[in-house]
């Protein structure tokens, strides 16, 4: 099974049971989530002499995927199951190492213009990012380091990349909007103020510039909104869409302790939250750059909201008293993503670690909200 045949069930609710044959550490702190998946966990040395343990387990007459870290174990685990007489019976291509990287373009809507917004899920790490197409050309938002996956959509669909942006200096995966940039003769944008130690050269993403998308100027506004960093900028798009980075999820808010300074940016997290976005109009239709639970995601897959039913329901908007609501933001904390500082080292291009050496960085689930456990 594919990573994009499995992220195709998880879209649409299918029903299927996973083996999961590595290790309990890796199990318990990273696994496939799906609202009608059912899963287990038993070590593939558990299983090397027989995997009458797993039969026991394994219910009749359902989809089975087995599931390792690269996909070799799994294989020998799947073939052993089919011997035995069970049928419906795959193994995930790639194993874990694939679904961390796969990235699955959804249609988000049309743009007025005629046209058009994609949100890219990387259904296995939690992170989204966005191509705004208009005119023949696109804008990638929040570019993620399988920079490949936007190349072939722009060229099956016969469009440039003409800009690429970063709506805050990232911790928890790798950025490809730079490398994107360089490869196809685009714009790179960043937040000058997350951007003090970067040692390349960039665009300043900042209030009062328009990026622009095709001929028909399809307007990109950046709207600045620190708290996740000090220079987090979210993008209103088409006076529709509204691309909050890791300020605004759907269920939760950013945490503002990934560069060590979460006591200094809890205002900035609050007035932006409760001031700044307040003016904005509530119909936006908000689109993070992250998703941190498997009912975030909506029809189709796509991961979105209206302003207003978060400013009605999310539990990170609805704090009155300041002091609780920095109490909730800085204090029972989960665990920062693995490799956060070398991720924010390689962001600014202080390292350039190799290409496995990056893999294995980012191995596991996204930790940018406060609720993320």
């Amino acid at each position: 099974m594919t990573p994009h045949e499995l992220t195709q069930i998880v879209f649409h609710k299918g029903e299927l049971f996973i083996l999961d044959v590595r290790n309990q550490s890796d199990f318990h702190d990273w696994k496939i989530e799906g609202q009608n998946i059912e899963i287990i966990n038993i070590p593939y040395f558990d299983l090397m002499d027989g995997v009458e343990s797993a039969l026991e387990q394994i219910p009749e007459g359902k989809k089975v995927l087995v599931v390792c870290a690269k996909e070799g174990s799994s294989i020998f685990v799947a073939e052993q199951i089919v011997e035995a007489g069970r049928r419906d019976v795959y193994y995930l291509q790639g194993g874990m190492k694939a679904w961390s990287e796969h990235l699955e373009p959804v249609k988000v809507g049309d743009l007025r213009d005629g046209g058009a917004l994609y949100q890219f899920v990387r259904i296995g790490k939690g992170c989204l990012s966005y191509m705004v197409v208009s005119g023949g050309e696109a804008a990638i938002v929040d570019t993620l380091r399988m920079t490949d996956v936007y190349e072939d959509f722009a060229s099956i669909n016969n469009i440039a990349i003409t800009h690429t942006l970063d709506t805050h200096l990232h911790a928890d995966h790798i950025s490809g909007g730079k490398k994107l940039a360089e490869k196809v003769g685009a714009t790179y944008w960043l937040p000058a103020k997350d951007a003090e130690e970067v040692t390349f050269s960039y665009e300043k993403l900042e209030e009062g510039k328009d990026i622009t998308v095709g001929t028909t100027k399809i307007a990109i506004q950046p709207v600045y909104s620190p708290g996740h960093t000090i220079g987090s900028t979210s993008l209103i798009i088409d006076d529709m869409y509204f691309l909050t980075g890791d300020i605004l999820f759907v269920e939760s808010i950013g945490r503002p302790d990934l560069a060590g300074k979460a006591e200094d940016w809890v205002g900035d997290l609050r007035s932006t939250l409760y001031t700044r976005y307040k003016e904005l109009s509530d119909n936006l239709i908000v689109l993070p750059a992250h998703f941190g639970k498997i009912t975030e995601l909506g029809e189709g897959g796509v991961v979105s909201a209206r302003l207003k039913d978060l400013f009605a329901k999310n539990p990170g908007l609805n704090i009155a008293d300041e002091g609780e609501f920095r109490s909730a933001v800085t204090e029972n904390l989960p665990p920062q993503p693995n490799a956060y500082q070398e991720i924010r080292q390689t962001n600014m291009g202080k390292i350039q670690p190799t290409e496995e050496e990056q893999r294995e960085m980012e191995i596991g689930p996204n930790r940018c909200a406060v609720h993320d456990k």
